[in-house]
């Protein structure tokens, strides 16, 4: 079953997140866009009819002039301002030319043109300037202004001017509804245009991972190979960098892991082959004393045989790349004295003198007691290299020999030293020593794992082994080398 969360990364992936981002920005851009261009458009329009209403409003205030018998009248352009008033405004026009005598009351004004209930204007202080309003007449919405002037008759009396022109305002609203409609597709045809070029475009920027994907699917139950960062987009590059440092990594240690089986697998046949022909043997065998001394050399051979699992076990152990968890400070000389007291029993038996000596012989008398050689390091792998190193010792120094074991500081790296007199190893073999399972010719006898565990677990603390000859030119000195703590236990 698909888990969770891999369920709802596909629900809302790459393409749903960018929509999710782009759109609303998007819509939101447009609507202020459009909402600007539809006031633009709509002042546009309400000014081209306006204009028109107010030029024939013009033009029939300056038709008003005396006529023969002195009296205010229209002259013959008013009916020409009409009819273009009326083409203009798609019949919904309408009229309005009256005049009275100043101070009079409306009551004495005289219609001269046009319908005589128009709603009036409101009244304003300023009447040379056009009087806007709007208002309802015939059960309409319509559109006015009103013109005030002053004009005097052929006898030199003055008359007070109005002159009206009104249009329905169903024209200019079919006028926006059109072009806010157009609007509107304009910007809904812009958002598909942008959702396809944005699908589009990240189908076609993630083809290249969809090829790594099924590259991924085909190797299914092969080794992993590093994957083909071709035509991969640079943004996506350094994962898949990553993803191939990974899967090196991995086949790294695919290889050590199957090197160590392979050469586990081997060490092991050896002895237990011994131990199957011992066992055939005692099986057939009469007399007790010999049947004795083959279940000895078995019990013999099983002990080397546990102590080479055990070594394949350190080794694995050591062989992790991942660093000891918050490693504490350990005090180098005192490991050093524990491995010592540990091998006494096993030195004893091959007569061997094996001596620890105490970096703290120097220290001033009744000083604190604190860490002598202090490493920040897991103490029980350096006890666990020291120990192979140690038991290198035990091993390959003769009956009656020399090992010393030391902690202290050299060159301002912390170190212990294991020191023997026995056979040595040639300097031009002392780099294949640490290879697992490989022995030097003058030094033979164990499985070659002790050098091999002991580096792995000076490595993991951050630290190395090195051979040297030992003093007096002969033997070998085996020297753990470890940054010093950079803080003091507590």
């Amino acid at each position: 079953m698909t888990p969770p969360a891999t369920e709802s990364r596909s629900r809302f992936g790459i393409r749903a997140r960018l929509l999710a981002l782009l759109l609303p920005c998007i819509l939101g851009l447009l609507a202020l866009d459009s909402w600007n261009d539809y006031r633009a458009l709509r002042d546009l329009v309400q000014g081209a009819y306006d204009s028109v209403m107010l030029d024939a409003a013009d033009a029939l205030r300056r038709s008003v002039s005396p006529g023969p018998d002195g009296a205010l009248q229209l002259d013959a352009s008013a009916a020409q301002v009409q009819r273009m008033f009326d083409a203009a405004s798609r019949k919904t026009g309408h009229l309005r030319v009256e005049i009275r005598p100043q101070g009079a009351d409306a009551a004495a004004g005289r219609l001269l043109l046009g319908d005589a209930d128009l709603p009036p204007p409101p009244r304003s202080g300023d009447s040379a300037s056009p009087v806007w309003f709007d208002g309802h007449y015939q059960g309409r919405a319509v559109r006015m202004v009103a013109l005030r002037s002053t004009v005097l008759d052929g006898r030199g009396q003055a008359y007070e001017l109005r002159v009206q022109t009104a249009e329905g305002t169903e024209p200019r609203d079919r006028a926006e509804a059109a072009s806010l409609r157009q609007q509107l597709f304009r910007d809904a045809r812009m958002v598909l245009i942008v959702v396809l070029l944005v699908w589009l475009g990240v189908t076609w920027s993630l083809r290249p991972l969809e090829r790594l994907r099924r590259s991924v699917v085909q190797r299914r139950g092969q080794l992993p190979e590093p994957l083909d960062a071709g035509g991969v987009p640079h943004e996506v590059a350094p994962l898949v960098e990553a993803v191939n440092h990974n899967v090196a990594s991995y086949r790294g240690l695919l290889d050590q892991q199957s090197q160590f089986l392979a050469d586990a697998s081997h060490q092991l046949r050896t002895p237990l082959a011994i131990m199957l022909t011992q066992a055939g043997v005692a099986l057939r065998e009469k007399d007790s004393t010999q049947l004795h001394a083959t279940l000895r050399a078995m019990v013999t051979q099983i002990a080397r045989s546990r102590r080479l699992c055990e070594q394949l076990l350190s080794l694995a152990h050591a062989s992790d790349a991942a660093s000891p968890q918050a490693a504490e400070v350990a005090d180098l000389n005192a490991i050093t004295k524990d491995v010592v007291l540990q091998y006494l029993t096993l030195a004893h038996e091959k007569e061997q003198d094996l001596g620890w000596v105490d970096a703290r012989e120097d220290a001033p008398a009744g000083a604190a007691p604190s860490p002598a050689v202090p490493v920040q390091a897991d103490a029980a792998e350096l006890h666990e290299a020291l120990a192979n190193l140690v038991h290198n010792a035990i091993v390959y120094t003769p009956v009656g020999g020399r090992i010393t074991v030391k902690a202290g500081r050299v060159d301002g790296m912390a170190c212990a030293e294991v020191s023997d007199d026995g056979p040595g190893i040639a300097a031009a073999r002392r780099a294949e020593v640490f290879e697992r399972f490989r022995q030097a010719g003058d030094r033979a006898g164990g499985a070659g794992l002790g050098l091999a565990i002991a580096r792995a677990y000076a490595q993991r603390n951050g630290g190395d082994i090195v051979l040297a000859e030992a003093d007096g030119g002969t033997g070998l000195r085996a020297i753990l080398q470890l940054p010093p703590a950079t803080r003091q236990a507590g």
